[in-house]
C-alpha cells in the first residue's frame, strides 16, 4: 500500500491514532508555534502545510488565530475541513502558494516530503510575514545546514527549541513537566536529542523583532 493510500484510509481519526496524548501534543506544538520567535496575535493568519487532519488548527483557532490548512490528501483535507468547518485546502506543500500572505507558515511531521529546501524556504519567505514554524530531526538533518538554507532564503533570526512531547506514549504529569524542563538546559537537551525528539525551529526576519 502506497503512503497516498495509507493517508486516506487513515484520515478518519488521524490524529487519535498518531500520538498518545493528542490533545497535549498538539497543544503545546500550537503553544511553540504562537510564542516560539516574534509573538502570533489574535487575528493574524497561519498556514499549516501538511495539516492532516486539522488538528493542530483546533489549537490555533482557539489562541484566536485564523487558520488555513493544506493537504496533499484529499480524504485528509476533507476530514479537517469537517473538524474545523472551512479554511482547509487540497494542494502539494511543494508548490503551494496562498492567495494572500499569512502571518506565519508551519510545516509539522513533512519536512521529509520537501523535494528542495532551499526553494521551498525561499518560496515560503516570499508570503510569510512574520515566522516559519517547523520541527526538525538533528539525527536525519543537520541544524546547521538547514539554518544556513534558511539564512539564504532570507531568514536571519532562529529560535530552536526541543520539543519533547512523546508522540506514542503518554508520560505521569510530573515526568511531562521535567522533560519540558530539561528543554531549557542546552546540554542536556543536546545529549537526549542524540536518541529521541525534535527540535521546533521558528525562523523570521531581522526587521520582524
Amino acid at each position: 500500500m502506497s503512503k497516498a493510500d495509507q493517508y486516506a484510509r487513515s484520515a478518519a481519526g488521524w490524529s487519535d491514532a498518531q500520538y498518545a496524548d493528542a490533545r497535549a501534543y498538539l497543544a503545546q506544538r500550537a503553544r511553540l508555534v504562537v510564542g516560539l520567535g516574534p509573538r502570533l496575535v489574535p487575528g493574524e493568519t497561519v498556514l499549516d502545510l501538511a495539516c492532516g487532519d486539522g488538528g493542530l488548527g483546533s489549537h490555533l483557532r482557539r489562541a484566536g488565530l485564523l487558520y488555513r490548512g493544506v493537504d496533499a490528501t484529499p480524504e485528509m483535507a476533507a476530514e479537517a475541513e469537517r473538524r474545523l468547518g472551512a479554511g482547509v485546502a487540497v494542494g502539494d506543500l511543494n508548490e503551494f502558494v496562498p492567495a494572500e500572505p499569512v502571518a506565519a507558515t508551519t510545516l509539522f511531521r513533512a519536512l521529509y516530503y520537501v523535494v528542495d529546501r532551499p526553494a521551498f524556504f525561499r518560496r515560503v519567505a516570499g508570503f510569510t510575514s512574520r515566522k516559519l514554524v517547523f520541527d526538525l530531526d538533528p539525527r536525519r538533518y543537520e541544524p546547521a545546514t538547514v539554518l544556513a538554507e534558511l539564512r539564504a532564503a532570507g531568514f536571519d533570526r532562529f529560535a530552536l527549541r526541543p520539543f519533547f512531547v512523546p508522540q506514542t506514549r503518554a508520560l505521569p504529569r510530573p515526568l511531562g513537566a521535567a522533560l519540558r524542563g530539561v528543554g531549557r538546559v542546552g546540554p542536556i537537551a543536546r545529549l537526549v536529542l542524540r536518541r529521541r525528539f525534535t527540535y521546533v525551529v521558528a525562523a523570521w526576519r531581522d526587521d520582524d523583532r
